[in-house]
């Protein structure tokens, strides 16, 4: 299922600005239940052009039906097609949303078959072939793995604690969940 309800989205969005009016849930302050407009077909198109990929249907669709990020889990989705706004503040996201869009990087083949729990040091090779989704505290990303034989499944990276390994099924159930939550 490709679809999305813009409208429901966005509704549930409000609500949860409403029940939170002081932000105070974990990454409120950052996303501030604020959707981005929507990405024009030609601007995803020449991101996957440009990067040598094919993005997963429901991500994909979510940027084009619903919002190109902030409101979502922990601090929020980041942009696909731009960094954020407040260049002048430094957050180690920024980092991994540059190295993302290095030239290649998406397009390589996802490196794990099996979640690596656990503390694992230093993962730079282990995040080729995903996009960094959404930054959750502490160095701890949510990826999008986007080829190989997770493609599609959301995976959470804790260096220090907790490993990489995979958290969803999918974006749709991924990002559904947290809409869902109180």
């Amino acid at each position: 299922m490709a679809n999305w309800d813009e409208d429901g989205v966005r509704a549930r969005i409000r609500e949860m600005a409403v029940r939170d009016p002081e932000r105070e849930s974990f990454g409120a302050r950052t996303h501030r239940y604020a959707l981005a407009p929507r990405l024009p077909e030609t601007e995803i198109r020449a991101f996957e052009d440009s990067h040598g990929i094919a993005l997963p249907v429901e991500y994909r669709s979510f940027v084009a039906e619903v919002g190109n990020g902030p409101a979502g889990p922990g601090h929020g989705l980041r942009a696909l097609t731009a960094p954020r706004p407040e260049p002048d503040e430094e957050w180690a996201a920024d980092d991994e949303w540059e190295e993302d869009r290095l030239p290649g990087r998406l397009a390589e083949t996802f490196p794990l078959t099996d979640s690596l729990p656990g503390p694992i040091g230093a993962p730079a090779d282990l995040t080729r072939g995903t996009l960094m989704l959404a930054e959750q505290g502490c160095g701890i990303y949510t990826r999008l793995v986007l080829n190989g034989a997770h493609a599609g499944e959301i995976w959470q990276l804790d260096p220090d604690w907790g490993g990489f390994v995979p958290v969803s099924p999918g974006f749709r159930s991924w990002y559904t969940d947290w809409l869902a939550s109180p």
